[in-house]
């Protein structure tokens, strides 16, 4: 464990280890074949519960039915396909379940506009392709390989961020399962087991619309935003205490008024009206998800660990605040001075602190 804590970032499986090592030994129902432990226990293993004498910490919070929807698409033999706006946990999600179902998270192909085919099927060792001609031992397995070889699940993330044709290289492996080597003359199938988790965002620029026939191939399942400000709230107070424990922050937790403040300003400014409903706000050309809202308060410990006295105050907040707000300071300069004057301002008290240091910044 000592020798683990240098590591910026451990995969769930490391950091849960005892959650999975507790779920798997108390195991009363059946097993699919290539996985660690049942459905029911990966469900409690992601929403929360008691496995023996352990208490199992939710991993996701929101609607448990679409849990219960990922878990048995991947029992099947179609691929799943966590669909939402940034911060929506897709990539959260899609992790845990593959440390639950394999108790391996690190097969991931990473989605982007410079993603080749060969990052999804394999490549070669180039001097070695060179020296003795095609061979196995030339050939460079890709992620996806290595989990269809195992038995196990791959995680591909931000797929439509690859171009199209990139995409649909994943049509005859998720199709037939299995992958064609012709320079070897070589076919390596799909254990039992094995799948593909993939996500995909719905409002970042350089998206590439799925394929239909690609699309078919997956079943979809969309997560969404956090539907009320309680449950927004919830999923921030605790990804900051994790993030805050894995940072080593010395600083103490940010006050639920605080969570509160910062969630509800989010909220506003993505629907582009208060709370209530009674004043029209503006809109930013940031997204302002449940995920900055957690990076922006662990950013706010840090400043007052490193600067203060450990306590987080309204100013620590408002520096975070105006970098996670204004990303185009044409637009959302604009938008954000007009929050302040005719909504902020108006709520009270509570916010009298905050505001006054969000107007400091923008002097």
């Amino acid at each position: 464990m000592m020798e683990n804590q240098k590591f910026q970032r451990l995969p769930a499986e490391i950091l849960y280890q005892k959650e999975l090592d507790t779920l798997i030994a108390n195991e009363q129902y059946p097993v699919p074949p290539g996985w660690n432990m049942s459905p029911r226990s990966v469900f409690t293993y992601i929403c929360g519960g008691r496995s023996g004498k352990l208490e199992i910490t939710p991993k996701y919070i929101g609607n448990p039915r679409l849990v219960e929807i990922a878990i048995a698409t991947l029992v099947t033999d179609r691929a799943l396909l966590l669909i939402g706006e940034p911060g929506t946990a897709k990539s959260w999600l899609s992790e845990h379940l593959c440390a639950a179902i394999n108790g391996d998270s690190t097969k991931v192909i990473q989605g982007t506009a410079g993603t080749s085919e060969e990052a999804i099927r394999y490549s070669w060792n180039y001097a070695m392709l060179i020296a003795k001609g095609p061979s196995e031992e030339a050939l460079v397995k890709s992620p996806l390989l290595h989990a269809m070889e195992s038995g196990s699940l791959v995680r591909f993330e931000e797929i439509s961020r690859c171009a199209s044709e990139v995409q649909d290289a994943l049509i005859s492996i998720l199709s037939e399962k299995r992958v064609s080597v012709p320079e070897l003359n070589l076919e390596i199938p799909a254990q039992k087991g094995f799948s593909l988790i993939a996500t995909a965002n719905t409002r970042d620029k350089g998206v590439n619309e799925m394929s239909a026939a690609l699309k078919r191939r997956f079943n979809i399942v969309v997560l969404p935003a956090p539907g009320d400000l309680k449950t927004e709230m919830d999923i921030v107070t605790q990804r900051v205490g994790q993030l805050s424990g894995a940072l080593g922050l010395q600083a103490k937790m940010p006050d639920q008024d605080i969570v509160e403040q910062v969630v509800t300003i989010f909220r506003e400014l993505r629907a582009g009206a208060t709370l209530d409903g009674k004043l029209k706000v503006k809109t930013t050309s940031g997204v302002l998800s449940s995920a900055e809202a957690i990076s922006l308060l662990a950013n706010s410990m840090a400043l007052a660990a490193s600067f203060g006295d450990g306590k987080i105050r309204a100013a620590d907040v408002a520096a975070g605040l105006q970098g996670a707000i204004v990303k185009d300071e044409a637009k959302d300069g604009v938008a954000w001075k007009d929050y302040l004057e005719n909504i902020l301002k108006k709520k009270g008290l509570a916010y009298y602190e905050l505001y006054h240091a969000c107007m400091e910044l923008n002097k």
